[in-house]
């Protein structure tokens, strides 16, 4: 047992400069710290955010005196107390801001009291390191005028060695943005650091996918290219709207079919919007047999929505974003029952980020294939460091394979 003696919370900022909520956890035996991030693109069934100041005092108030004294080794049990402190189903009354730093500074204290990184504490058999997945270049609510496709990313699949894996992406980074120079295109940034360029949807995909295959015959292993849609935020309700054109249903999902099939992406996100299960069912038959279709907003870590996906055939793969769900046991429920219908698992960032690294711990720990975690920018970099931490001391070999 490591029993709770004290919970404290503070304000403290993220990569866009916004205030979020950073929890610490004072166990007899052990302590742990985590901050919650935020997305920009969020989902209407995440888990309700509510402004940081309120947070901490809801902590301070509501949550903090009824969790000492109970057991962090319990993790299971800690957030279920979360869940009925909070008394609704999205966490609107405490938060899941709130909830998603505590759950996660509670399994830091409970692991640092048995002196194990937390991705063993919590680690079950699928142990492994992740494929990072990187925003290369995009725009949509990342970068407002860029691309209307939000992400175009990359994944060294072809790498054995995480570091490799990680430099890799930062190649393609620096690639992107030489050849838009060399156009005479002005690079900004977008939240998460990829380039956030005043192109077209096609000049992107001319750019990265040159960027893509110059690295990869340098390195000489396989980069593969992959998007994030982002449809929901393309959506009007009747069609898809683009800065060309506007798109149906059936012409959105036969122009993702299209982009596959022209680019070989081995990874599409959200290409539909947030409640068409139909829709991604739809593609999924198309192209599941050669591309990851996974769902973010679509799921958004909630296992009744990911059973609902299960049961329709739509997509084959789920985005994990604990802070979605609000605690760790959500969050794995969600990666099982995942794994048990054979999608795979990619666990995420937000586009609000701090340094903190528990995802790089959760998605080796809960066996996930590809981590989304950025490229560059120190809020991105710290999990990716620590990812690399991680590989040495499980041993290279145990990289996930492509």
């Amino acid at each position: 047992m490591t029993i709770i003696q004290d919970i404290l919370a503070r304000k403290i900022f993220d990569s866009r400069g916004n205030p979020t909520i950073e929890v610490e956890v004072y166990t007899d035996s052990g302590f742990g710290r985590a901050a919650a991030p935020a997305g920009a693109s969020t989902g209407t069934y995440e888990a309700v955010v509510i402004p940081v100041d309120d947070a901490i005092l809801k902590l301070e108030t509501e949550v903090a005196e009824q969790l000492v004294g109970e057991d962090a080794s319990m993790q299971a049990d800690i957030d279920y107390l979360l869940h009925e402190i909070d008394g609704t189903d999205n966490f609107s009354n405490i938060g899941g801001n709130t909830s998603v730093a505590i759950s996660m500074a509670v399994a830091w204290a409970a692991a640092d009291a048995y002196n194990l990184p937390l991705y063993r504490y919590l680690s079950g058999p699928y142990q492994r390191i992740p494929y990072p997945l990187g925003n290369a270049l995009g725009g949509g609510a990342h970068a407002k005028g860029a691309t209307d496709i939000q992400e175009f990313l990359i994944t060294p699949v072809g790498a054995s060695l995480i570091d490799e894996a990680v430099y890799a992406n930062t190649l393609v980074h620096k690639r992107v943005k030489k050849l838009l120079t060399d156009e005479g295109v002005v690079c900004g940034k977008g939240d998460e650091g990829g380039w956030a360029p005043q192109v077209t949807d096609a000049k992107a995909f001319e750019i990265v996918s040159k960027a893509v295959d110059e690295v990869s015959d340098e390195m000489g292993f396989e980069i593969r290219f992959g998007l994030d849609v982002a449809a929901t935020e393309l959506w009007n309700g009747s069609h898809y709207v683009y800065k060309d054109r506007k798109r149906t249903t059936e012409e959105q999902i036969e122009y993702i079919a299209g982009l596959i099939d022209e680019y070989d992406l081995y990874y599409v996100e959200d290409p539909l919007h947030e409640n068409d299960f139909e829709g991604f069912a739809s593609l999924t038959e198309k192209v599941g047999d050669r591309c990851i279709i996974c769902g973010d907003d679509l799921f958004v870590t909630n296992v009744d929505r990911i059973t609902k996906g299960i049961e329709m055939f739509a997509a084959n793969a789920v985005l994990i974003k604990p802070n979605q769900i609000g605690t760790v046991t959500d969050t794995f429920n969600a990666i099982q029952l995942a794994r048990k219908y054979g999608y795979s698992c990619i666990m995420s960032h937000r586009s609000g980020e701090t340094t903190d690294n528990t995802i790089a711990h959760l998605s080796v720990a809960f066996g996930c294939e590809l981590i989304k975690t950025g490229i560059v920018g120190g809020e991105r970099i710290a999990k990716l460091n620590e990812l690399i931490r991680i590989g040495e001391e499980i041993g290279s070999d145990r990289m996930t394979e492509s």
